[in-house]
């Protein structure tokens, strides 16, 4: 008999598996999982909403609709927590902000909406940075949350509760967003997977910037063949999402397995001469023979993103005046400095800098196209540095080259968002002091399903998810 703390870290594939046969009820699931919440999340504070009655009255339907045979969602049954950005009917929705710290929506967010209508069940939501600006999970409304490896340490973010709420059993599955990092970040420092999808791939709405190319939902999880599953109940069009993609989400429960001998990979130790922290590099070349061991060949190169600095750091601005203009205007003490900062450059654009931004994008992306016809894949550090201390905001130094303001430390990442590719964060090892870090493979353009092949065929060799975090008190 499989205990109940077991429970909580059977993949959700399985644990799928199981509540559909009958091998175990939703609402023994659900008891398990409310169970793991009540004894660990008061140490690393991941989910800040609990649903534990509603939950588990779920949890009793769901097991009378499989008693009266009714036809199954694909997460019949599986706890599943949301971004505290994401809108959930009747459920306290904050953003992380003073401002909506009592705010409750009478609507979900698509994202949400598709997990419901796939039988999954809510018991909350998790923890992220305000308004999910930055990489560290912290908040004036519910605080910091913690590394479940380290409390001591950041969980990244700004998904970082759902990584944390994943990596502790908490739940089988969580969603989050990523504009220059945001499912990436987190779920490397939590050793979970998390998918930034092609732009579009996962519709969003409602939204202030429906034509927004850069910030993305997408799934998080303990394993690639979850984020897959996951993935394809998520993804698809919607006439609320204009540049949302039409095509039908149910091809990412294809088989995972591959054969992958002569595919040409690309190595990227430090995208294009970025500063990386020693302990990250090392974990990384400590996992490098894994894809040659695979079949690939892999070579070191990298592809010239020259300018995505600059377009990310432009179309952000942008995009922050766009969604917090306004509302900083009418609560000017109510933000951090961060987003004020952020603002403060969208504002001071000219037009022509808007535009060079677009154009340089353009140039961008052309290269990338170019170079993964040359590789299938890239392989490249997630973060340059391990979990840093709680209490610290952001990096602001890396091996002695000093970052110019909150975001230049996740360029890693933010090169990547600015090309459009999908890249996946999967667990690749632990530093000396135990704390995890995961590699990023970038795929192909829109070619989620190759991009997850290729990270299950690398999961399956390593193993290094099915480390758990030491037990909490």
């Amino acid at each position: 008999m499989v205990s109940s703390t077991d429970l909580c870290f059977l993949s959700a594939t399985e644990l799928a598996r199981r509540i559909t046969a009958g091998d175990v009820s939703a609402s023994e699931v659900m008891a398990a999982h409310l169970a793991q919440i009540e004894r660990i999340n008061p140490s690393v504070n991941a989910i800040v909403t609990l649903n534990a009655d509603e939950a588990l009255a779920s949890a009793r339907r769901a097991d009378e609709a499989r008693a009266r045979g009714d036809e199954l969602g694909p997460l019949h049954g599986l706890p599943v927590a949301h971004k505290d950005s994401f809108l959930t009917r009747g459920m306290r929705t904050t953003f992380g902000s003073p401002i909506f710290k009592d705010f409750v929506p009478d609507e979900d967010s698509i994202i949400v909406e598709r997990q419901r209508r796939a039988g999954a069940i809510s018991v909350g939501k998790t923890n992220m940075p305000e308004f999910a600006a930055g990489s560290q999970t912290f908040n004036e409304v519910f605080g910091a949350t913690r590394n479940p490896y380290d409390p001591s340490k950041t969980c990244g973010g700004s998904s970082g509760g759902a990584a944390v709420a994943l990596a502790c059993g908490m739940v089988a599955l969580a969603d989050g967003s990523d504009l220059g990092g945001s499912l990436r970040n987190p779920a490397n420092f939590c050793n979970v997977v998390g998918l930034r999808p092609s732009i579009g791939r996962v519709a969003d709405a409602p939204t202030q910037n429906a034509w927004n190319t850069q910030a993305v939902c997408g799934p998080m999880a303990r394993t690639v063949q979850d984020v897959a599953l996951f993935l394809s109940v998520i993804a698809g069009g919607d006439l609320r999402d204009p540049i949302s993609l039409p095509e039908d989400g149910a091809r990412f429960r294809e088989p995972l397995e591959r054969d992958f001998k002569r595919t040409r990979v690309a190595w990227s130790a430090d995208l294009g001469g970025l500063p990386v922290d020693p302990a990250v590099t090392a974990v990384l070349e400590s996992q490098r023979s894994v894809f040659s061991a695979i079949g690939c060949e892999v070579e070191e190169a990298s592809p010239d993103l020259r300018g995505a600095d600059e377009v990310f750091q432009t179309q952000r601005g942008v995009l922050f005046v766009n969604a917090f203009g306004d509302l900083l205007d009418q609560h000017p003490t109510s933000f951090k400095d961060t987003i004020v900062w952020n603002v403060q450059v969208g504002r001071s654009l000219t037009g022509t800098q808007v535009g060079e931004a677009e154009r340089l994008r353009s140039q961008i992306f052309g290269r990338m196209r170019e170079f993964m016809q040359r590789y299938e894949f890239l392989i490249a550090p997630v973060n340059q540095v391990p979990p840093f201390p709680v209490d610290q905001p952001y990096v602001t130094e890396i091996n002695g080259v000093k970052m110019d303001n909150y975001l230049d430390w996740m360029a890693s990442c933010f090169r990547i968002t600015v090309t459009g590719h999908p890249a996946i964060s999967v667990p690749c090892g632990f530093t000396p002091d135990g704390l995890p870090v995961g590699v990023q493979i970038i795929g192909r353009y829109r070619d989620e399903l190759g991009l997850l092949q290729f990270a299950h065929a690398f999961e399956q060799r390593t193993r290094v998810g099915e480390q758990r975090p030491p037990d909490l008190p």
